[in-house]
């Protein structure tokens, strides 16, 4: 793996609590992002990892803390407001439109970027029509550089499930973000499929760019893949740092390198 160029702190995150009712869901927890990282939240199930990546996209308002993103600081972001600022996501659990097929669905992450009112997209007149053609470029680009030129016109919900989710790769690639959160993107796959979905993300990263953040249980792609990690369990920072630090980090093994091997 090349070494990459880590530029200025992009995100930062600061003393960040949220609670559901009595449950305290993530407590205290600060951390950065660095321009061109791979940077991996890691914990064991219910350490507070899918709810940091809610935070950051805007999906949920925490009550204490700030969240300062390229300059700007909020006390709370919304959803719409970060993905105009750049930042897309994956899913853990995924949120294809089954019954459309693989170019439509990647298609979908372009909406934001589309100026041409409904009705012109849909009657596909004047303006619309060389706007489309040029999403659809775009679309097929990442189709590309997915390797699913195949599967391009094929229902997304006949594809087997490591396909899928590289279909929700290309969906969040099409938003062109400045920052990706990735929410267990090789949960679920086999050994190769895994490969193949690091190959992607060190890709993404390297050869646009892009910022990614990182909720993965492999703790072996973790330390391949990540420049940085930060450790929670039961929604408290117990580990940050480079991958063979947080190894060695006694907290960190007991909490979930020991539960691992």
């Amino acid at each position: 793996m090349s070494e990459r160029v880590i530029g200025e702190v992009v995100l930062d995150l600061k003393n960040i609590s949220l609670n559901f009712g009595g449950v305290k869901a993530l407590s205290d927890i600060s951390f950065d992002v660095r321009e061109h990282e791979i940077r991996a939240i890691i914990g064991p199930n219910g350490a507070g990892k899918s709810s940091m990546l809610n935070v950051i996209n805007g999906v949920y308002t925490p009550q204490q803390g700030e969240i300062r993103f390229r300059g700007q600081t909020f006390a709370k972001m919304s959803s719409r407001k970060v993905a105009e600022m750049g930042v897309a996501r994956t899913f853990q659990s995924l949120a294809l439109f089954k019954g459309m097929s693989v170019l439509d669905n990647i298609m979908s992450g372009r909406n934001l970027k589309m100026k041409s009112g409904i009705l012109a997209q849909m009657l596909r007149v004047g303006p619309a029509l060389k706007e489309e053609s040029m999403h659809r470029e775009a679309v097929e680009r990442i189709i590309d550089f997915l390797e699913i030129q195949p599967y391009r016109k094929v229902p997304v919900g006949r594809l087997p499930y490591g396909l899928q989710k590289r279909v929700d790769l290309g969906r969040a690639l099409a938003m062109e973000p400045t920052l990706l959160l990735l929410d267990e993107p090789m949960a679920g796959m086999n050994v190769e499929e895994k490969q193949d979905m690091c190959r992607f993300v060190l890709d993404v990263n390297d050869e646009f760019g892009t910022t990614i953040v990182l909720i993965e249980h492999d703790m072996g792609v973790v330390m391949d893949i990540s420049d940085r990690v930060v450790v929670l369990d039961y929604g408290r920072k117990i580990g940050d740092g480079p991958p063979d630090e947080v190894r060695a980090n006694e907290d960190v093994i007991r909490a979930y390198l020991g539960t691992e091997h």
